[in-house]
């Protein structure tokens, strides 16, 4: 398990240096996105469609604030319009991180993990415990992106990868986009408490799988 937590430290490390960036030169602010969706509504909802994707695909380079790009994708396109892009937008940067890893991924973690038998155990790690991670990874930034990469680099079947990316994806997706369409300026509540709600459900799954990753590390 050890050689996993090292190679997804160093990858949730990259980009969490590229959020940083993000936020320090005042660049995918969530007051920038809300204003770019603006501008984009003014001109035509099919221009917000493909900001919302652009913004979504940003995310496997430059961290972007995904949960509240999707409650925008609801507030600016309705329900279930701004699902479907969000989706897109998500499932795009999730093949892409999937496809670039299973191309160059070997390589890279050749170099940061020398000793065969390292490799080994984390393609086994990853093999028992990645599925769980997929599904849950919206519980955090940075996770999917770290997910996607992980499940390229280590060979996992992309049929089985689209599966639980969709069965911890969709939810949420689903979820808070039509929290942001029925929210707006004046009742932002709905919104509010949807994120809060997802991210305690989901912490919630990461608490429990922690715990039973322990319990086995014990047995």
């Amino acid at each position: 398990m050890k050689p996993l937590l090292r190679i997804m430290f160093i990858l949730a490390s990259v980009f969490a240096v590229t959020f940083i960036l993000g936020q320090v030169m005042g660049i995918l602010t969530v007051e920038n996105v809300r204003r770019w969706l603006e501008w984009a509504q003014m001109l035509d909802p099919g221009w917000v469609a493909l900001t919302v994707i652009i913004l979504l695909l940003l995310d496997l380079f430059v961290a972007v604030p995904t949960l509240t790009i999707t409650i925008l994708a609801g507030f600016f396109l309705g329900f279930p319009a701004g699902a479907l892009v969000a989706f897109a937008g998500m499932m795009l940067a999730a093949l892409c991180g999937f496809a670039i890893s299973r191309t160059w991924g070997d390589a890279a973690i050749s170099v940061l993990l020398s000793n065969e038998k390292d490799r080994l155990e984390m393609a086994e790690a990853f093999c028992k415990s990645g599925p769980t991670m997929i599904v849950l990874s919206r519980a955090a930034p940075i996770i999917p992106e770290v997910t996607a990469c992980m499940a390229g680099a280590t060979g996992m079947q992309f049929h089985r990868y689209c599966l639980y990316f969709t069965m911890g994806t969709l939810p949420y997706v689903l979820i808070a986009s039509y929290a942001g369409s029925i929210s707006s300026p004046d009742s932002p509540q709905p919104a509010i408490y949807t994120a809060l709600t997802l991210y305690a459900v989901l912490w919630s799954g990461w608490y429990m799988f922690q715990r039973r990753s322990r319990r086995d590390a014990r047995d």
